[in-house]
């Protein structure tokens, strides 16, 4: 059978990989079973740790902070745009997209968290200012990446960012997995409720769509909380 479930995070461990110049991430323990009675854990991270959304607030001084973003924004039907073989900083432009079904969600698949904890995971390819339009024009509110960013590392400007975030739109970033995905998924990924906060670590999974579902017609760019 096919598989059904996908877990697309990456698991949160002390010293893991993080954006250069964000907190370390510290896992620690303060009590123990056998000292205690019960194991309690202490964690020290940053608010972009691992597998997480950017909130408008990450790059626009008065945009929307975590903790006012509803959970049906970061649920639903998720159009999945697999684009493998693409070389270090190659910029993904209208034609690498191909034939794709417009979404609310769209997940762009490179396959390049396979260098997770590399050196060469620094060197991502980045999506391009036109193909981003395009896809917002088509409706998208929600983009996810197996990448660390859709700008070029050490950018001093964040054209991707200020073009999503700057219109109310979100980012997750540093998914894994959607290279196993098929071209249509149903998408789940929550943060914590961080008041005020400019970005969140998340669980990300997606689940195979039914035959029912991929029939079904409604609103794709309707949410609600």
């Amino acid at each position: 059978m096919p598989r059904t479930c996908f877990d697309l995070t990456h698991p949160i461990a002390t010293d893991m990989p993080v954006y250069p110049g964000d907190p370390t991430v510290t896992v620690t323990g303060v009590a123990t079973v056998v000292a205690d009675g019960c194991s309690v854990r202490s964690l020290s991270l940053g608010t972009h740790t691992g597998t997480h959304v950017d909130a408008p607030a990450h790059v626009d001084q008065g945009g929307r902070t975590v903790d006012g973003i509803l959970p049906g924004e970061l649920i639903g039907t998720a159009s999945v745009l697999h684009i493998p073989a693409l070389r270090p900083g190659e910029i993904i432009t209208p034609a690498h997209l191909g034939a794709w079904r417009p979404a609310r969600i769209v997940l762009i698949a490179t396959g390049w968290d396979a260098h997770w904890g590399t050196d060469a995971y620094s060197t991502y390819p980045v999506l391009g200012e036109e193909a981003c339009r395009l896809l917002t024009d088509a409706g998208m509110h929600l983009l996810g990446l197996d990448t660390a960013s859709p700008d070029p590392p050490g950018a001093d400007v964040l054209s991707v960012h200020d073009l999503l975030l700057g219109a109310d739109h979100l980012i997750i970033e540093n998914l894994r997995g959607l290279a196993d995905l098929p071209s249509s998924v149903e998408f789940t990924a929550l943060p914590l409720p961080l008041v005020g906060g400019d970005g969140s670590p998340v669980r990300a999974v997606a689940r195979r769509r039914t035959a029912c579902q991929e029939g079904r017609r409604g609103n794709p760019s309707g949410w609600s909380d």
